[in-house]
């Protein structure tokens, strides 16, 4: 049976004054029923602003917003937050200190009791089960810790059952340890109370662990959106692979029927390029290939052409720093079985198929212009 749609976004655009870039520039998006969606972006790329469109915090200058069905936003509707059936949790958490858990938790339903036959304290109890808070009831805020509260804003924000729960950077003021064992809890739970979700941040790993959809935001507009597993693999331009992937750069130029870089020469075919779209290989003379920091391999070899400048220990992996003959620096991830020496030199090599290439831009950092150099036409 098809998804029903939670959320549909049209053209959504919003410029806070007419001296500034806008905020957020022509987004279209949607959400399924039971989906989590994550937006991910570094700061400043407008994703909390359209997390607070979606909201109802701010109004956009055009497009049209529909949560369930119902249009919310557009340029002749406009419905309040209180009326558009989301819950909303804080980056702070936005916790009442005053509150016990229970009454943080059911303050939310008092406008809602009309619409369920049990009463509010089974309804808290029940939502505090769900986010595992038995028995906390009368606590305050003060007396838990970060992540505990983190999931009283949870609990609060899913208790009158929204059709859409929207998290703005909700683990970010944690501890890390805390923040990546919550990630599986904060997905357990959406999916547990079937609810549909959007989650803000940055961190391209949190993203990935709980999200089913991802929305890379780049300067207001959607870079690329998809699943974490196309994002990863298949990034749409070259500020998707270094962001999301961080993945290295090394330029390449054709030689009769390789591309040939600094750390070696590859055959390469039009199945690793970035977007069908762009065109043939055959159209360019210059490139520049996306290489995995795990897709390196290295080698001990007197006559490698590239030098081990650092190394670190992160327990599962070791990270290298590598610095080539020209002084470019690229990083490799290698499991923590096979511990390399700072200095030597290496040979590096790497699977072709695991190569993706994007030709060289006529800008000097993550251009959209379409003059691409190095192209014979």
């Amino acid at each position: 049976m098809a998804q029903s749609v939670i959320l549909h976004l049209e053209s959504v655009s919003k410029q806070f004054s007419l001296t500034t870039t806008p905020a957020i520039q022509n987004v279209n998006l949607t959400l399924y029923q039971g989906d989590i969606l994550g937006l991910l972006g570094p700061s400043g790329c407008g994703k909390t602003t359209l997390l607070r469109i979606i909201a109802g915090f701010e109004q956009p200058q055009s497009g049209i917003v529909t949560i369930n069905e119902q249009v919310v936003a557009s340029r002749h509707d406009w419905i309040v937050p209180e009326k558009r059936n989301v819950g909303m949790v804080f980056q702070d958490y936005a916790l009442f200190p005053h509150l016990t858990v229970a009454k943080n938790v059911a303050f939310g339903l008092h406008n809602f009791d009309k619409k369920s036959s049990t009463p509010i304290n089974h309804q808290v109890a029940d939502v505090l089960e769900l986010v595992g808070l038995s028995g906390l009831e009368n606590r305050y805020p003060h007396q838990l810790s970060g992540g505990q509260q983190q999931r009283v804003a949870l609990a609060r924000a899913l208790a009158p059952k929204p059709a859409l729960v929207l998290l703005d950077e909700p683990l970010s003021n944690l501890d890390v340890q805390v923040r990546i064992r919550l990630r599986q809890e904060l997905r357990d739970i959406l999916k547990n109370a079937g609810a549909s979700g959007i989650i803000v941040t940055h961190d391209q790993e949190e993203a990935m662990a709980i999200s089913d959809r991802v929305a890379v935001i780049r300067a207001g507009s959607v870079e690329q959106f998809g699943t974490p597993k196309d994002i990863y693999t298949k990034p749409a331009s070259k500020f998707v692979a270094e962001f999301v992937t961080q993945a290295n750069f090394l330029p390449a130029l054709r030689r009769d029927e390789v591309w040939e870089t600094e750390v070696g020469a590859f055959e390469l075919t039009n199945n690793n390029m970035f977007r069908e779209e762009i065109g043939s290989l055959d159209e360019f003379d210059r490139l520049e290939l996306m290489i995995r920091q795990e897709d390196l391999i290295l080698k001990v070899d007197n006559e490698g052409c590239v030098v081990i400048r650092d190394r670190q220990f992160l327990g599962r992996e070791f990270r290298y720093c590598l610095q080539t003959e020209s002084g470019k620096e690229l990083i490799a991830r290698t499991t923590s079985q096979v511990a390399l020496p700072i200095g030597v030199q290496v040979k590096v090599s790497i699977a072709e198929d695991n190569l993706r290439v994007f030709p060289a831009i006529a800008e000097e950092k993550y251009g959209k212009s379409s003059e691409l150099v190095g192209s014979k036409n």
